[in-house]
């Protein structure tokens, strides 16, 4: 661990709302895929886990360029948020101004809701790739694979909170981002039991 990585977490620790919830779900994706792609790099290759070589392979290229992905997805979300914050603080004085007001906010909270909504979907994609290379990696880094798994759908039940938050405020796309959410975290949780299942059976 280095001074900017402990910089990141004292950014999140301190008073100022951002870095929030989704850039954490964005940064638990970046560790997801850190961990998902070491177990690949400790299978392919290996004459032993031959049978993993075509789902570590696969998960490395679909993989190639996420974590810089992730973590330009935390940004935007901060960035979401803070635009949140400004809208609320723009004058209301006369109509016109209460009216630019008032969209400004309602496209604001839209963004803050798209944001988490990306990472929810990135994280949902992440996982579609691990239930494959859980059944044939290197056994000995099953547990970092468990472990990539449960950072991955953590990420997608944090990015849902945070989409949930902003429901009532972005008028009638609330019922499209809602029920989208619900059917890709019920995905999630299923490939999270299947990944825990087999993570269990060889360990």
């Amino acid at each position: 661990m280095n001074d900017g990585y402990l910089k990141i977490l004292q950014s999140i620790s301190s008073s100022t709302p951002t870095p929030g919830g989704g850039a954490v779900a964005a940064l638990s994706l970046a560790h997801a895929i850190s961990l998902a792609r070491m177990v690949a790099r400790l299978t392919e290759g290996k004459e032993k886990w031959l049978t993993g070589h075509q789902a570590a392979n696969t998960l490395l290229e679909k993989t190639d360029g996420q974590l810089e992905l992730t973590l330009e997805l935390a940004r935007l979300d901060c960035e979401a948020f803070d635009r949140v914050m400004e809208s609320y603080r723009l004058p209301k004085s006369t109509s016109s101004e209460i009216e630019f007001r008032r969209q400004s906010i309602h496209l604001a909270n839209l963004g803050a809701t798209e944001s988490p909504f990306r990472i929810i979907s990135e994280a949902l994609d992440f996982m579609r790739l691990l239930p494959l290379l859980a059944d044939t990696c290197n056994s000995n880094a099953i547990t970092d694979l468990g472990a990539a798994s449960i950072m991955a759908h953590s990420a997608i039940r944090i990015g849902a909170l945070n989409v949930q938050i902003n429901l009532g405020s972005i008028g009638n796309r609330a019922t499209e981002f809602q029920i989208n959410t619900q059917n890709m975290c019920a995905e999630a949780d299923g490939l999270a039991d299947r990944l825990a299942s087999v993570v269990s059976n060889r360990m």
